[in-house]
């Protein structure tokens, strides 16, 4: 007879009996339920949630979730493949218990990321987390290199009593202005609060440019634990926003004009302890293979921005001057450049060099952006890929002439472009796998579909509320 002891293939050893005294501390400190989340190809977060007393079956069991969510849209239609997106099979959400986190917005509720893993105990080939830990597995094995990386999350604040979906800003002070912060005061003071009970480390909370726009940084982690952090870190400004009566919105265009929220990714590579972009004899301090690593990436930008910009809204962001990174530039704290090398302040350099991937924003899935700019970093790195001289000022200035002498090429203007650079780029595919990349494809097209014959102020209210 089988046992809650004896758990089918899937979870990780010592996981029931933890969960169990997990689910008796939980109970102890009022947490009545647990959400367990993943990201879908769309970049939506979806859940799942159980009773805390259930905790130790889903540990043992894992919890029911269909695979056809691997094709859902942004807007809740389903696409398909050849593999996915037919009403069958069954797929278990096992959570990981080292990232349970007790939500301190929302009382009685406890989160945890879950690995998504088939009935018969094998890896999902869709499930994002295990895609970035396999290409984060493969970095150290291959080339003896591990990452730190952080996510980079801008929101804009509305009036929750907006009517019929606008977007009606809760702040009206200056970008960056100290207005704002004294008009959001008390939110922002229960969201560093919340965050800090959760145990989540944050470097900057602050207003930015756009209309009701704010962004906040956080620590780096390895990259799975850091694209963990960035849902969690979302879920958490939400449910502090709505019990203050505002509505949040992460979508890359919350108005069709102006300025969007990015997502921005930062990444350092570290050998031996040391970090490769710091303490080299090449440009800024980086080692050649920090060089190489960065010209990977540069390399593969176009097709890339398929997964770090992924809907049709991601577009209507990503312009020229507006400081959204559109051109295959890199430089030295250039903020025009699709790469932003970021040395830190002298004395810290060793420890605070990184790279920042700007093209990228929050309707991404942060598990396949993180597992795809770093494939495509180590494929520079492993044939000493060379990076190109560095683009100061805005890449813009230049004419079309000058800019193609210079490798300086204007990013997809379209998410259609985007996808035909995925769909013949080997090195992204590959990374993900055949199973997911063709889903990505899949539900790039169905979102162009869904968007077509609209103008940009249809496509942003289409996106507002849906990230």
């Amino acid at each position: 007879m089988t046992t809650l002891a004896d758990p089918v293939p899937g979870g990780r050893p010592g996981d029931v009996e933890r969960a169990a005294a997990l689910s008796g501390e939980l109970s102890g400190r009022g947490v009545h339920g647990v959400v367990l989340a993943y990201v879908d190809t769309a970049g939506i977060g979806r859940v799942k949630t159980v009773p805390t007393a259930k905790l130790a079956s889903a540990a043992a069991w894992g919890v029911g979730m269909s695979p056809v969510f691997d094709t859902f849209l942004a807007n809740d239609a389903i696409v398909s493949t050849d593999v996915l997106g037919s009403p069958d099979g069954d797929l278990r959400l096992y959570p990981d218990l080292d990232r349970l986190t007790v939500l301190a917005a929302q009382p009685g509720w406890a989160w945890a990321p879950v690995d998504r893993i088939t009935q018969e105990g094998e890896p999902h080939p869709a499930c994002g987390r295990t895609v970035l830990r396999r290409v984060v597995a493969e970095a150290a094995e291959r080339h003896g290199v591990t990452f730190r990386a952080a996510v980079e999350i801008e929101w804009a604040v509305g009036r929750g009593d907006a009517p019929d979906g606008a977007f009606v800003p809760a702040v009206s002070g200056p970008a960056y202005g100290a207005t704002r912060q004294v008009e959001l005061s008390d939110c922002a003071a229960d969201l560093l609060a919340a965050l800090a009970a959760q145990g989540v480390e944050v470097d900057q909370l602050h207003p930015e440019y756009a209309a009701g726009q704010f962004e906040i940084s956080v620590g780096a982690l390895d990259p799975v634990a850091a694209a963990d952090r960035s849902v969690l870190v979302r879920q958490t400004i939400r449910a502090v926003a709505q019990r203050h009566g505002l509505r949040v919105s992460f979508a890359p265009a919350v108005l069709a004009q102006g300025v969007g929220n990015g997502g921005h990714l930062h990444l350092s590579a570290w050998r031996g302890g040391g970090n490769l972009h710091a303490g080299g004899e090449g440009r800024y301090g980086m080692t050649a293979d920090a060089e190489a690593f960065t010209a990977g990436v540069l390399a593969r930008l176009p097709a890339l921005t398929a997964v770090t910009a992924p809907s049709p809204a991601s577009h209507l962001r990503l312009k020229p001057s507006q400081w959204a990174g559109v051109f295959t530039a890199w430089g030295r704290e250039t903020r025009e450049a699709a790469l932003r090398f970021v040395t830190g302040t002298a004395g810290v350099r060793e420890h605070a060099a990184n790279l920042e991937v700007k093209p990228v924003d929050l309707a991404a899935n942060p598990y396949l952006a993180l597992a795809c700019v770093i494939a495509a970093g180590l494929d520079g790195l492993a044939s000493s890929a060379s990076l190109p001289e560095e683009t100061t000022g805005d890449p813009a200035r230049f004419d079309p002439a000058d800019a193609a002498a210079r490798g300086v090429l204007r990013l997809p203007t379209s998410l259609a472009e985007s996808v035909e650079a995925f769909r013949s780029d080997q090195v992204l595919r590959a990374a993900l796998g055949t199973v997911l990349a063709d889903a990505v494809i899949a539900v790039r097209q169905g979102e162009i579909e869904a968007v077509a014959g609209l103008d940009d102020d249809q496509v942003a209210a289409a996106y507002r509320w849906k990230y």
